[in-house]
């Protein structure tokens, strides 16, 4: 093999199927949850690969026990798994900057009616004070507060985003090794 080939893959060894899943669920592995380790080795794994150069996520399981039909149905529950995932911090992450333009906006806008009233009123009474003491602070914090979610709030959600989407373009396969020749270096 190629050591470009070795660079697009991620390469998992697996004893059996439910190591992919949660030891708490016991149901179909068409609608399982998950294993949270499976997934943390799996980011981890592509945390080095690039966006686009990810193509295959290979599994390695012992030769005794593979199963072509429960290998396609896992196959599915992968690609459901990370698709659905990938739309909902996709969607998360477009309602957040659609608050955080929402904040900016009525934070410009509150600064111009803060400024609409301190140019054109010049005699100020007491609640047109009031009016501009709780508009420009407001303004400001609304104002800054949705640049924060544009700018840094929705990057946090970029290494999880990058991850799901690398997910959903690999192919999954299963290989089988010879039980006896699994060896820890």
């Amino acid at each position: 093999m190629k050591e470009e080939d070795n660079a697009a893959e991620i390469n998992l060894w697996l004893n059996g199927y439910n190591d992919l899943f949660s030891d708490f669920d016991h149901r179909n592995y068409s609608v399982r949850t998950l294993s949270d380790d499976f997934l943390l080795e799996t980011r981890k794994a592509s945390i080095e690969k690039k966006k686009g150069e990810l193509k295959n996520i290979k599994f390695c399981l012992p030769l005794k026990g593979r199963d072509k039909n429960y290998e396609n149905i896992i196959k599915q529950r992968l690609l459901v798994h990370f698709h659905k995932h990938y739309k909902l911090l996709h969607d998360e992450k477009i309602k957040l900057m659609q608050k955080g333009a929402a904040f900016t906006i009525t934070g410009i806008m509150l600064m111009i009616i803060a400024t609409f009233i301190l140019f054109y009123y010049e005699e100020h009474s007491l609640l047109l004070n009031f009016l501009i003491i709780l508009l420009e602070p407001g303004g400001w914090f609304l104002f800054w507060e949705g640049l924060g979610m544009i700018l840094f709030e929705s990057k946090k959600k970029r290494h999880e985003l990058e991850f799901y989407e690398k997910m959903i373009n690999c192919n999954v396969s299963f290989f089988s090794h010879a039980e006896d020749t699994k060896k820890h270096y």
